[in-house]
């Protein structure tokens, strides 16, 4: 893939920020499962500041949430990977970490990050729920469907 199909694809799922100029996964790093260490795509730049800005968004959004800032990602590991195959066309990671918040908490965030879904099918979609923010039960409590 060129260079310039590459930026082509990070433009068009928002990913253009310079913190998200990470190389793309190949198909041998989406096989490993040993993250404690290194937490691999689940700790991918591109993720954590899609987590980060949507946080910010969801906050400022939604009433009676507060005014708080994701300020550091810890401990971030992957949970389980559910690889596409025939019968599940969409690949899964479910990953967790601990968000250091502004306001001086420490709070669980957990993620899924789905191969294949972002905008228009380009690039991959991030799904995720900090413990104490799902005001509306969106993943069930305590995010249980993002755990």
């Amino acid at each position: 893939m060129t260079r310039f199909v590459k930026t082509l694809l990070a433009l068009l799922t928002g990913l253009a920020s310079p913190l998200a100029a990470v190389p793309m996964a190949s198909s041998a790093d989406l096989q490993s499962s040993v993250y404690e260490s290194d937490p691999g795509v689940c700790g991918e730049a591109w993720v954590l500041n899609k987590i980060t800005s949507r946080f910010r968004y969801q906050v400022t959004h939604v009433p009676h949430l507060g005014d708080v800032n994701i300020v550091d990602f810890r401990r971030i590991h992957e949970r389980r990977y559910l690889p596409a195959r025939e019968d599940r066309p969409i690949g899964r990671r479910y990953c967790g970490a601990t968000v250091a918040l502004s306001d001086g908490h420490d709070r669980t965030v957990w993620y899924l990050i789905e191969e294949g879904q972002g905008f228009a099918s380009i690039g991959n979609n991030v799904e995720f729920c900090v413990a104490g923010f799902d005001r509306w039960l969106v993943y069930n409590g305590r995010c249980r469907i993002l755990r």
